[in-house]
């Protein structure tokens, strides 16, 4: 990678869920991070990490599992969220590179879950508006493509015939299909230039 290399930090959380509401006392909690770095200059996905994060105010349910593939027993080996959050400024620049997810809810998560735990934000400010270093992946395809709704990533995988890899609802294998639909904006000239 030249020193002329764009790098973006291509992120996708999944978090607890269950079928319904939230046991009670429980909130959603991160429990794994998928990141796949794109050299936007290389137009190539440069590296791929998969970080298990512990909970600590909610269990893996057996709906959760059964979507991502995730287990309680999985997550209980996984890092603090404060560790996580710690290698992503450390070992992959997130205050400094800038970063895109599909939609809002991963920064969003991000953002709630640090507040809630008294913990930095992991990534530069602010967490939203013009300034933020945050790309909404969705919203760019979807203008790019001139759809009316924001498709989920699976069919945008479709719209832009690139295959789904991996297992979906896996935070790592996401992240990577979501690197491959902005890899594929960058090659239309769609990517927003101020984001990576």
């Amino acid at each position: 990678m030249g020193s002329d290399s764009a790098l973006l930090n291509v992120i996708d959380v999944e978090a607890t869920c269950w079928e319904g509401q939230p046991p009670p006392g429980s909130v959603h909690e991160i429990i794994e991070i998928g990141l796949t770095v794109v050299d936007l200059t290389a137009r190539r996905r440069v590296a791929r990490h998969r970080i298990p994060v512990r909970p600590v105010r909610s269990a893996v349910s057996a709906f959760c599992t059964a979507l991502t593939g995730l287990t309680q027993a999985e997550v209980t080996r996984g890092v603090p969220f404060a560790e996580a959050c710690r290698l992503l400024v450390e070992e992959h620049a997130a205050k400094q590179r800038p970063w895109a997810s599909w939609g809002a809810y991963d920064r969003k998560q991000f953002a709630r879950q640090s507040e809630a735990g008294g913990l930095p934000y992991p990534f530069g400010h602010p967490t939203e508006g013009p300034n933020s270093t945050h790309t909404n992946a969705k919203a760019v395809f979807t203008a790019a493509h001139g759809l009316r709704r924001r498709p989920g990533m699976s069919d945008a995988l479709r719209i832009a015939g690139l295959p789904l890899a991996g297992r979906p609802h896996s935070g790592a294998d996401d992240a990577r299909n979501i690197a491959a639909l902005v890899l594929d904006l960058v090659d239309r000239g769609a990517w927003p230039a101020a984001a990576g």
